[in-house]
């Protein structure tokens, strides 16, 4: 097995004081930390810059691995012949250290008498706030209308002492939606993201909002659009239709003379502002019925020739 080199891997002298290897080792275990680094292999580094706290934190495991040092990693005395022989070592295993935690190197040495090195009782003996957290938070348009709180579960990352990657814990909140809240805006939670490290404290979680497409309306900023098809006469004479909002369906005076893609006003019926509501339009649809028997072709014809000099071309 591989000799472990702990003053080097914390870049401390072999004569360094407790205080220069603690504080050597938090600010290593802050690099790279999962929480906190990128890099690829941080997980593999916290758990050894964590390995050698351990050991050169703690007074008799240091003296140990310094006896063991002056041999150039040889065990010598009673036990020699290689690591594996923990006993050779002295003590009871009465610690809850698991061997598979750190190396094969660290478990020949100490086995499982590991009490954990002074200043190491927190996860990573170092404090660190704990990352941001982004969640893509779909909204029906009803619920920007609605009293009702909306329920979202999202998953927060978990890691051991070590820098391991434990499982995702799951997590559900109840949150109201905001009054004015607009498509693909970010709603802080604050303190709602991942877990601090030691007594960090914990991030935020950021809600990107997502507006869900609707069947019957189209969104512009705070207002929304609604088409309403009218047959010709409807447009031509006036009429009383019904037509939906998000707080139900009302009754919409169409005015005589109406053009198909004209746009009707509903005042306060769009989406919810800070103060106040957005407006709903009625965009106007002109239908064509089909002219598919003599009858209907007649009255068409007299239409036309009532109207022979009408240029709808002329008309935009």
């Amino acid at each position: 097995m591989d000799y472990k080199d702990y003053y080097r891997i914390l870049g401390v002298a072999a004569d360094a004081d407790l205080k220069a290897i603690k504080t050597a080792y938090r600010k290593l275990a802050r690099k790279y930390h999962p929480d906190v680094s990128t890099e690829s292999d941080a997980a593999e580094r916290f758990k050894e810059v964590a390995e050698a706290y351990e050991v050169l934190g703690d007074d008799k495991k240091r003296a140990e691995y310094d006896e063991i040092r002056k041999y150039g990693g040889r065990q010598q005395g009673p036990g020699a012949g290689g690591f594996g022989d923990a006993s050779g070592f002295g003590g009871a295993q009465d610690g809850s250290f698991h061997e598979q935690d750190f190396s094969d190197f660290f478990s020949s040495m100490f086995g499982q008498r590991s009490q954990g090195a002074a200043g190491f009782g927190d996860p990573s003996g170092f404090r660190s706030r704990g990352r941001d957290i982004d969640v893509e938070m779909p909204i029906f348009l009803e619920d920007t209308v609605s009293e009702e709180s909306k329920q979202i579960k999202y998953s927060l990352p978990r890691y051991d002492r070590h820098g391991q990657r434990l499982e995702d814990l799951s997590k559900t909140l109840n949150i109201k939606i905001p009054k004015g809240v607009a498509d693909s805006e970010r709603i802080r939670l604050k303190g709602q993201g991942a877990p601090g490290v030691g007594d960090g404290p914990a991030g935020d979680l950021y809600l990107r909002v997502r507006l869900v497409p609707h069947p019957q309306f189209d969104v512009e900023a705070h207002n929304l659009l609604t088409t309403v098809a009218l047959a010709p006469w409807e447009a031509a004479l006036g009429a009383k239709v019904t037509v939906p909002t998000l707080q139900g369906r009302i009754q919409l005076t169409i005015p005589p003379n109406s053009q198909s893609g004209q746009r009707l006003r509903i005042k306060g019926r769009g989406l919810p502002l800070k103060s106040g509501n957005g407006d709903l339009f009625a965009v106007l649809k002109v239908m064509m019925p089909p002219a598919v028997d003599e009858a209907s072709q007649k009255l068409w014809q007299q239409l036309a020739a009532q109207h022979a000099d009408f240029d709808p071309r002329q008309q935009t």
